[in-house]
């Protein structure tokens, strides 16, 4: 994890399974789920040792909440199988979940494991498919678990309501969704891998709130009166890194991209209350990704503001409600063609791609942080990642972020060597952790 100093010996595992009604249901996915392909996102939570339960016991308590749960969100009981038109489709049929630090989801939509660990602790994990829900939705759910487990009512019901992401008639939409998003069959094939081709790994940091302040106050022009956000800031530094870490002849012509993950949520609701209420509810997903491209030149050597105000300004437009409308008449006048985000099929041919998301803005201030983490106490950590390069989790001080990296070795590399003030490796002793806990 970074460099950090972690052991984790298991003892045993436990899969978590529910049993439901069989009562069969299909459920459409709506026009944004049809944009995400078929992969899986991880989540996980780290407990210390519990003093007043067995694991039996835990096991007991999350097994009966997750049947409770899964009353209210059934998709997670369900698979995705192809309708007649060739679109995937959810059919909600308590088969998804099935016996099995995170496990490999084989078939359904949701898979649950927990591992206690030789020195008591408890790692508990799930893995979904992201075209049924995104991160935010993953968080409605998990915190209502957790509510369940504590014999709480369900402070949230989803809602499954997809006629609020029906397409418009007659559809419209701005010529720069064509650049944002692409039909699959529009993609060249993928490349076969090469012998000596950098490969993606994984790494967990967690950035100071200090840094984080230096580099919002040098993320922002004098000029500027609108101060660049923290995730503008990280984002455009990462962004240098990576365009730095690039080896190639020709920087002035190669581009490097960078996407931002931008929930639509509250950009769909535009003031209107009652539209804003059936929206904070909503399961399913709620998502675009607009990018910025520079040649990686430009990004080596213009300052951190102008990198900021480059990422400022592709946002800007990714941020209403007419963007939003316009992307779900896009995919529905594709239909039934799968498409993509473009960012995700760009890289390696005309130089690096990669998404940043960030979970700042969920729920709950985060990712459960009122929900499974009280559980049997507070967490000592908790993360996601996916096959996409992007980062959540959980850091110990107020006002430090955790960031989760996925990217090549050569990129990695380069930003623990020449970034390490910033990006420094999660440790035991950043989890205030010790031989002893």
């Amino acid at each position: 994890m970074g460099g950090g100093d972690f052991t984790v010996t298991v003892s045993r595992k436990e899969v978590v399974a529910a049993v439901l009604p069989v009562q069969e249901y299909w459920l459409p996915l709506s026009n944004l789920d049809l944009l995400l392909p078929p992969v899986d996102v991880g989540v996980f939570f780290c407990y210390k040792k519990p003093h007043d339960l067995t694991f039996g016991s835990m096991i007991g308590v999350l097994k009966e909440a997750l049947a409770q749960a899964l009353v209210s969100y059934y998709p997670f009981g369900g698979e995705v199988l192809s309708n007649s038109a060739g679109e995937p489709e959810l059919l909600c049929n308590n088969r998804g979940i099935e016996s099995k630090l995170v496990p490999k989801k084989k078939h359904g939509v949701l898979s649950v494991q927990v591992t206690e660990l030789k020195c008591g602790g408890v790692v508990v994990a799930c893995t979904f498919d992201h075209r049924i829900a995104d991160a935010y939705s993953a968080n409605m759910f998990l915190v209502s678990w957790a509510e369940m487990a504590q014999s709480k009512p369900l402070s949230v019901l989803p809602s499954f309501r997809r006629s609020l992401l029906n397409a418009r008639r007659p559809g419209s939409y701005d010529p720069s969704l064509d650049d944002m998003y692409v039909p699959m069959s529009a993609l060249p094939p993928p490349k076969a891998p090469q012998p000596g081709d950098d490969l993606l790994i994984n790494r967990l940091y967690y950035v100071t709130g200090e840094q984080l302040s230096l580099l919002q106050s040098l993320a922002t022009s004098k000029s500027n009166s609108c101060k660049r956000t923290k995730l503008e800031s990280l984002s455009a530094f990462l962004w240098k890194m990576v365009a730095k870490s690039a080896v190639t002849e020709n920087a002035n012509q190669k581009i490097c991209r960078m996407g931002t993950v931008v929930d639509g949520r509250k950009r769909l609701s535009s003031g209107d209350e009652v539209k804003a209420a059936m929206m904070a509810s909503y399961f399913g997903n709620v998502l675009s990704i607009p990018f910025g491209k520079k040649t990686i030149n430009e990004l080596k050597e213009k300052p951190l503001s102008w990198v900021a105000d480059a990422i400022h300004e592709y946002l800007e437009g990714a941020v209403t409600k007419e963007h939003f409308l316009g992307l779900i008449d896009w995919v529905e006048a594709h239909r039934p063609e799968p498409a993509l985000a473009k960012i995700y099929s760009s890289g390696s041919r005309d130089g690096p791609a990669f998404v940043v998301s960030s979970g700042q803005r969920f729920p709950g201030q985060g990712w459960i942080s009122g929900g499974v983490c009280r559980l049997w106490g507070h967490t000592i950590f908790h993360g996601v990642g996916s096959w996409v390069r992007d980062a959540n989790a959980s850091p110990v001080r107020d006002g430090d972020w955790v960031v989760y990296m996925h990217l090549s070795v050569g990129q990695i590399e380069w930003i623990e060597t020449e970034a390490a003030h910033i990006f420094r490796p999660l440790s035991s002793e950043y989890l205030n952790l010790s031989n002893s806990d």
